[in-house]
């Protein structure tokens, strides 16, 4: 019997020099008809099901796959880029207050005048967009503050000093950041932990505000202020996954046994005029204190919790470094710098490069197992302009 594709010679059949029976031929040619016909329409129906699928699965299709002449055409238009947006600054750089001491405890560096930084800061920043430039906290005031004009925003880090001249100058950089604002400058300040401990006195003008928290070596949730309005926060462009997750897993770390509590900052007149509540979270001794709060009328976000640790530091065992966390310090990092190439500020370039923290090395401290991963220690006759 002849198979489907032709006919299966037996031993019986003629040799195959042999002209075929019209039966064979005319099988033959049905078969190359059929092949002619169907093999196209079945190619155009795979290739179309595989886009249905791209795009169901997807949502997106790319040019190479569109079958529009799209592709082709974006290889050679160059015109299709959105313009930068002149109003904006793309090579924004954040002044880092530096703290006293040299991050270790003294086994680094035991100079009276030693000040550090912790890299992750550092890193933090660089993350987002940005430069950084060391605003050394005990060097000659006219030297720090030139410094001050070279950058397009601040960020006062963690620590333990709350007095003496570091507080003066936290306080003295604070005014000159308002002050910018004032003047029509958009010159954002993060203050982070110790930050936000900072600005709680600085703006109270009470020095002892602060309120004891067991919250040291602690991750932790946020929960948001109810029907708080994120929009122009800090928050404003976190995917609302992730907003939930921040409520319901322990995405931020604490690190702090002083804070201030919800109830203390909204009955004092000075710190509920300029900071509104985003977010609270609960101490070891469920204790509640503010977590997160932003300023009412200036590019000033505080926040009780590290969000540089996440990414960058690894000596405290309870770091989170989820997916999610990681993506948690992104976002607090991008906004930061988005609100940095705000500023109008349009420093010397030669200038900037010249006090730069690339002009420093990092030192490794991570040896011990605790604490900060690398920090960069300054002296006082390291200082630059």
């Amino acid at each position: 019997m002849p198979s489907l594709f032709g006919s299966n010679p037996s031993s019986s059949d003629p040799a195959n020099d042999t002209v075929p029976s019209p039966s064979s031929s005319c099988s033959s040619s049905s078969l190359d008809m059929w092949n002619y016909f169907f093999v196209p329409i079945l190619l155009c129906l795979t290739k179309e099901l595989s886009l249905a699928k791209a795009q169901t699965s997807t949502g997106l299709l790319l040019p190479s796959q569109r079958g529009d002449g799209s592709a082709d055409d974006s290889l050679i238009s160059f015109s299709s880029c959105a313009n930068a947006d002149p109003k904006l600054y793309y090579r924004p750089v954040i002044g880092i207050l530096s703290h006293p001491g040299d991050g270790a405890s003294g086994r680094l560096n035991n100079d009276t005048n030693a000040s550090y930084i912790a890299a992750s800061y550092v890193k933090f920043v660089e993350a987002a967009g940005a430069r950084i430039i060391p605003l050394i906290y005990n060097e000659p005031e006219e030297i720090l503050f030139q410094k001050l004009e070279l950058v397009n925003g601040v960020l006062f880090t963690g620590g333990w000093s709350k007095y003496g001249l570091y507080y003066d100058i936290a306080k003295k950089i604070f005014k000159k950041v308002i002050e910018k604002n004032d003047r029509g400058d958009h010159f954002p300040l993060y203050a982070i932990c110790l930050g936000f401990e900072l600005l709680t006195m600085i703006i109270s003008e009470d020095k002892n505000i602060l309120e004891p928290f067991s919250a040291s070596n602690q991750a932790s949730s946020l929960q948001f202020v109810e029907n708080v309005n994120i929009e122009g926060t800090v928050f404003q462009r976190f995917p609302p996954n992730l907003l939930q997750k921040l409520g319901t897993d322990c995405l931020v770390m604490q690190n702090h046994r002083y804070g201030i509590s919800p109830e203390k900052l909204q009955n004092t007149p000075n710190l509920s005029r300029f900071f509104k509540i985003l977010t609270t979270s609960t101490d070891k001794n469920n204790k509640v204190y503010v977590s997160t709060a932003q300023a009412h009328g200036y590019p000033v976000t505080a926040f009780q919790w590290h969000p540089e640790k996440n990414a960058f530091e690894w000596g405290l065992p309870m770091i989170p470094h989820s997916d999610d966390a990681i993506e948690v310090t992104q976002h607090v990092a991008n906004f930061l710098i988005r609100e940095a190439r705000r500023s109008l500020n349009r420093p010397a370039a030669q200038k900037v490069l010249d006090n730069l923290i690339y002009n420093y090395s990092p030192t490794f401290c991570g040896k011990a197992g605790r604490g900060f991963d690398e920090v960069y220690i300054f002296t006082q006759r390291q200082a630059r302009i």
